[in-house]
């Protein structure tokens, strides 16, 4: 008998946290489930820093808010943790059996885990600890594997979207190339379907290396035709044949998990199309914006689907699972499946040959359209 379960919610924030959370417990409150949130994700885990989670106080009202009424944490690999002595000594340690031990104290019979491919990578390693996990797939990158879509991706699309309408009036205004660069990290789904949901004219995402003389070209020959503007989206992992990603910062966080912070990749692109073109090109990173704010109506519907979907689950006693959303239908795969050949305990890092995250294909419809209208991918 389901008695009691928890959410924690994991990585960088979106919209549609609380969608997900609101889901779960109105859910669990119709089972007579009682329903906990951890504080910060994994390192509320750890410090097993909770509260009672309830749609006659905290989560009643939460549907339309951005962001996550419970935290959360990012990179807090609780296998490879960050701790510093009292000397200022810095040591990493596997503290996840601490993790578990809490989980067992507090007698919570299942933990569902909102996150990307590094939260579902910690939570199946958490189920070869004897732990009972559901996933629920978050991130604004789209790139969680075996689901279609994440909650979080289609309102970060519809902000990029928006910048871009916008960039649009400066660009033809001003005879400009106006550069957007957007996030997705390894992923280009944000900046390929902003893109063209914008009517951008060139589009440069990770998947495809760009070769800047093609881009200019592209540009060029819209010159040619009288239209001396022109607007270029870039994702932020975007990087030219033969290049690397453009990299903003490197950060010391312990093996296992993303040091790297990108960025850079937008303006790179601006200040070479400008040598090559003649015109006067300017970028805009949108950053953060893409991650805050009210989440649109899809991702409130698409976040409480996966979120009642994911108690479901935990009532019928399938665990160990992600929820996906496969050609229209929920349904759920393993977290084995989802893992892909990214076995080793602890290491939680993405975009690897091994983390299995999910990137766009040259056959996928998106980039079949982009080119069907003539949009440029810089190869």
């Amino acid at each position: 008998m389901l008695k009691r379960v928890a959410i924690l919610a994991n990585g960088g924030d979106v919209s549609g946290f609380n969608a997900v959370i609101r889901a779960i417990v109105k859910t669990a409150e119709e089972n007579n489930v009682e329903c906990l949130g951890f504080i910060d994700g994994y390192n509320g885990l750890l410090k097993n820093n909770y509260v009672k989670l309830s749609t006659a106080d905290n989560a009643s009202g939460i549907l339309h808010k951005g962001g996550s009424i419970i935290g959360s944490s990012l990179n807090a690999n609780v296998f490879n943790y960050k701790v510093v002595d009292e000397n200022g000594n810095v040591t990493y340690q596997d503290l996840s059996e601490k993790c578990v031990q809490n989980v067992k104290e507090d007698e919570i019979d299942c933990i569902f885990t909102l996150g990307g491919d590094s939260t579902q990578k910690s939570a199946r390693d958490f189920t070869l600890r004897g732990l009972k996990v559901i996933g629920v797939p978050k991130t604004i990158d789209n790139d969680v594997a075996c689901t279609d879509i994440t909650f979080g991706y289609n309102t970060a699309v519809s902000v990029a979207t928006d910048a871009i309408d916008r960039l649009h009036t400066t660009a033809e205004t001003h005879n400009r190339i106006m550069c957007l660069e957007v996030m997705g990290r390894y992923a280009g789904w944000i900046a390929l379907e902003s893109a063209i949901a914008g009517g951008a004219d060139v589009a440069i995402i990770p998947e495809i290396p760009y070769d800047i003389n093609k881009v200019a070209d592209a540009i060029k020959k819209r010159q040619a035709m009288g239209k001396n503007f022109s607007v270029v989206v870039v994702g932020e992992g975007a990087r030219p044949k033969g290049g690397t990603m453009a990299v903003k910062a490197t950060r010391d966080g312990g093996a296992g998990v993303i040091n790297a912070q990108l960025g850079g990749a937008g303006e790179r692109v601006a200040q070479e199309l400008e040598k090559l073109t003649g015109l006067v090109t300017r970028n805009t990173t949108l950053g953060y914006m893409q991650r805050g704010g009210t989440p649109t109506s899809f991702d409130r519907v698409l976040s409480t689907k996966y979120g009642a979907k994911a108690m479901e689950l935990a009532l019928d006693g399938v665990f160990n699972v992600l929820t996906v959303l496969k050609n229209g239908k929920l349904s759920y795969v393993p977290l084995e499946e989802v893992v892909g050949n990214n076995k080793q305990v602890g290491a939680v890092q993405g975009g690897t040959a091994e983390s299995n995250v999910r990137l766009v294909t040259m056959d996928d419809d998106l980039v079949k359209t982009a080119r069907n209208i003539g949009i440029c991918l810089g190869d």
